[in-house]
């Protein structure tokens, strides 16, 4: 710690400057050369503090501090301390002014206030609660405009440890984990009210954990609001569920006969769902036949006829038969420029006449079938 020496001589309302040591030429930008022989006053530029400072120079006592305005204008603070030279009768002869600098420490004291300052506005404003443990879990702080909310009153914790049992139930091992090192998010129910809180660990400058810090805000409105986008997130897709029902309706036009009327535009998601929702449909009905009625559909891509294509051979794996009807000509077109391989696949014009071919084909089994020669030769009788 170095202190500016300043020897004055004189009388105390016009002390002159007579030795001026290296730490006040560092501390004020002015050398020896410059402040020897100059009044006191007039070179160490005492601001708003000037009359506190001639005060304590006819009466030292206690140290006093003082901003000043250096060669160079920036400011200073110093803390004076004064020590008058008294002769062999008593009377003072010279003055000693120890001078140290204490810029810094000011500056970190005004940090602090404006610290405090905010704060306190926000523990007073906002709907929040804050405590502070230390390393060993000891609540050192306690405060908020929402303690009065959960029915608790600012301190009330103070003193408490987090590992302790807790005098009233409550959850305290988000306190517990944060104080050994961990943050954690917690959101809870209480008072009618949603109570979120985020306990922050601190580490000191070694990186050791040296306790946490909590905040816990009023999280009902959020919680209403993450509900309610929920309820409508819900709704949404029960209706999109009832729209794809409505847009891919799978019909059972006759025994073992399955039809998909299609219509507008079918891209791949809905391609998909389609190939989901009739192979289930196929062996839920058992159905022998699966009509997919193109007549409505305007256009599709070029992955989603591979699509058509693939679930006409996914029919055939379940053991039932798929008829595509009612190809317009520019989807016809798109089918061909992919080189899909349409052979075996059963294509008729319209719907009626898929039904018709379909309804052929039951005949036909039916009556090859042994018990239906059986029954068609035997007499009547």
């Amino acid at each position: 710690m170095s202190f500016a020496v300043i020897e004055c001589a004189g009388d105390l309302g016009d002390l002159e400057i007579a030795a001026w040591n290296g730490e006040a030429e560092r501390i004020f930008g002015i050398t020896a050369d410059e402040a020897v022989g100059r009044r006191l006053t007039d070179t160490i530029s005492i601001g708003p503090d000037a009359e506190a400072f001639r005060r304590s120079l006819a009466q030292p006592g206690a140290p006093i501090r003082c901003a000043h305005t250096r060669k160079d204008g920036r400011a200073v603070v110093c803390e004076w301390r004064l020590a008058p030279v008294l002769d062999d009768g008593g009377a003072p002869i010279r003055l000693l002014c120890f001078g140290l600098d204490v810029t810094e420490q000011e500056k970190a004291v005004e940090r602090q206030r404006e610290s405090d300052v905010i704060l306190r506005t926000v523990l007073d404003n906002v709907d929040t609660a804050v405590t502070r443990m230390d390393r060993d879990g000891f609540c050192t702080f306690h405060e908020g405009k929402t303690l009065k909310a959960l029915g608790l009153t600012p301190g009330q914790f103070v003193g408490m440890n987090v590992f302790d049992d807790p005098p009233a139930p409550m959850d305290m091992e988000p306190m517990r984990r944060a104080v050994r090192g961990e943050l954690v998010r917690t959101r809870v129910e209480a008072f009618g009210m949603a109570w979120e809180t985020c306990v922050i660990p601190i580490r000191d400058a070694r990186g050791e954990p040296d306790g946490a810090v909590s905040f816990t805000v009023d999280a009902t409105e959020a919680k209403l609001r993450e509900d309610e986008l929920k309820s409508r997130l819900e709704l949404i897709e029960r209706q999109q569920q009832v729209i794809r029902d409505l847009s891919t309706p799978i019909i059972e036009v006759w025994d073992s006969v399955l039809t998909l009327p299609m219509v507008g535009v079918v891209d791949s998601k809905r391609a998909a769902d389609v190939m989901d929702d009739l192979l289930a449909a196929i062996v839920d009905k058992r159905a022998r036949f699966a009509i997919l009625d193109l007549t409505g559909v305007e256009v599709v891509d070029t992955k989603t006829a591979s699509y058509l294509i693939e679930l006409v051979r996914a029919i055939r794996l379940l053991g039932a038969e798929g008829v595509i009807t009612g190809i317009r000509a520019n989807v016809a077109q798109t089918m061909v420029s992919l080189g899909l391989d349409l052979s075996g696949i059963a294509t008729v014009g319209n719907l009626r006449a898929g039904l018709k071919l379909c309804m052929q084909r039951l005949a036909a089994s039916a009556a090859a079938s042994p018990g239906a020669t059986a029954r068609g030769t035997a007499s009547p009788g």
